[in-house]
């Protein structure tokens, strides 16, 4: 899946109640699910499977906040794309 479907995917599932919930409120909802993928890297030993589950909860939330922000996370990665966006090496110098 491309990041443009997910990220279109989640805005099927959610983006009505992400919307009435506003910018505010899902910022806080994402800054908790980056809490919880903190807590299950410094889990020893780690549980691969919450972290999957994790990770994919903050992409969820990352995407939600892009859509209602106008963001289309696909064009904002291509910063990436020739390398570090300040220095332009892969890796980076900087």
């Amino acid at each position: 899946m491309k990041i443009s479907e997910f990220q279109k995917l989640i805005e099927d599932i959610y983006l009505d109640r992400d919307s009435q919930r506003g910018i505010d409120r899902n910022f806080v909802w994402f800054t908790e699910e980056v809490g919880e993928l903190a807590r299950e890297i410094r889990q020893e030993p780690r549980n691969q499977e919450r972290l999957f589950e994790e990770f994919a909860d903050v992409f969820a939330w990352l995407s939600t906040l892009a859509s209602l922000l106008d963001i289309e996370l696909e064009n904002a990665i291509r910063i990436y794309a020739d390398g570090c966006p300040k220095c332009g090496s892969i890796p980076c110098t900087c």
